[in-house]
């Protein structure tokens, strides 16, 4: 889904950055894409670039936890305890949206179930001025499809559903719904006293 919201950003113009973790993806004519693996370096990657953005879409479904610790060799079977510590791995979301400004955010929220609840947690706790939920799993799965089925959630408390669609003109109609917003926060408000 970020491959094709990038594509039909472009598409319309905008100056596009995609920070991308491993795909099997080839990015659209003048998208500039940086490549990360870990949930970390997506992390300073967005930092670095949020403050210059008018938008940022995350659509990366960030793994919440890695194991505590990395070994630097192969474990033999009868060294390996079966229990694996775990760790959280940084909200990319929810940290940079605590210095927004003026950016509109927009998240995604890939859930299995209870859709609209958690995607409206979700819109809350991140700071986000729309969530796009979407069903992982099952034959209507985002994931490994060119077709989508979202539901958006709005700050205003608005919901809309999509879908599903081919997800190049899904893109097209969320980059619509988000576009106005996008250009009210270009505009600079003046006060007179």
């Amino acid at each position: 889904m970020g491959y094709a919201l990038a594509a039909a950003a472009a598409a319309r113009g905008w100056d596009v950055e995609l920070v991308s973790g491993p795909v099997q993806l080839d990015p659209q004519k003048g998208v500039k894409v940086e490549n990360v693996v870990t949930g970390e370096e997506m992390y300073h990657s967005v930092r670095e670039k949020f403050a210059d953005c008018d938008i940022l879409i995350m659509t990366a479904a960030i793994m919440d936890y890695r194991p505590k610790s990395v070994a630097d060799h192969k474990i033999k079977k009868f060294k390996l305890e079966m229990v694996i510590e775990m760790e959280p791995v940084i909200d990319v979301l929810a940290s940079v949206s605590k210095s927004k400004t003026t950016q509109v955010i927009v998240g995604f929220a890939a859930e299995t179930d209870h859709i609209e609840d958690y995607a409206r947690k979700k819109l809350l706790s991140k700071n986000a001025d729309f969530i796009v939920a979407n069903q992982i799993g099952g034959k209507e799965s985002a994931f490994e499809s060119d077709n989508n089925r979202v539901l958006v959630l709005t700050r205003k408390g608005e919901k809309l559903s999509l879908g599903p669609l081919q997800k190049s003109i899904l893109s097209d109609h969320l980059l619509d719904l988000f576009e106005p917003l996008v250009e009210s926060a270009r505009i600079p408000v003046s006060s007179t006293t």
